[in-house]
């Protein structure tokens, strides 16, 4: 398991490869890897979105994280799970959100993806100030996924 938040940019696909090859229960155990990979948009509710300050608190943001992939974990018979989440400034395009999933057969992996991104969408602690042309806002709830 591992939790990683960024303050700058950073690619989601060499993090997950590089967090694969250092894990020897990744070595030939999983059948199923899946990553699911959130970009920010550069609209929002009917605006353009210039970019986006993302907050967090430190300690607090990654127990919540590993608290989600603990219950996945138990939920389903998952090999391991990686979150990456970007804080700072982020503008349209950045990777804001990594999950990778590994477990011995897809349905768990898809199953136990969909579960992390929507828990994590919902409850985890991170606040996003949006700017647009002529003005700043906090985004007041996330958009449901389900």
């Amino acid at each position: 398991m591992k939790v990683e938040i960024f303050s700058q940019p950073y690619n989601p696909w060499e993090w997950v490869q590089s967090y694969q090859d250092e894990q020897a229960q990744l070595e030939h155990d999983f059948g199923a890897t899946l990553v699911f990979v959130g970009t920010m948009r550069d609209f929002n509710q009917g605006d353009n979105v210039e970019s986006m300050f993302l907050e967090h608190y430190p300690g607090m943001t990654e127990k919540n994280l590993e608290k989600i992939i603990n219950h996945a974990m138990s939920e389903w018979n998952l090999i391991d799970v990686c979150i990456a989440h970007r804080v700072g400034d982020v503008f349209p395009g950045d990777s804001i959100v990594c999950v990778a999933v590994w477990s011995s057969h897809r349905k768990q992996a898809y199953e136990a993806s969909r579960m992390i991104m929507e828990t994590l969408k919902s409850t985890a602690p991170f606040w996003k100030k949006e700017k647009l042309e002529q003005q700043s806002r906090w985004v007041e709830k996330n958009t449901k996924g389900f």
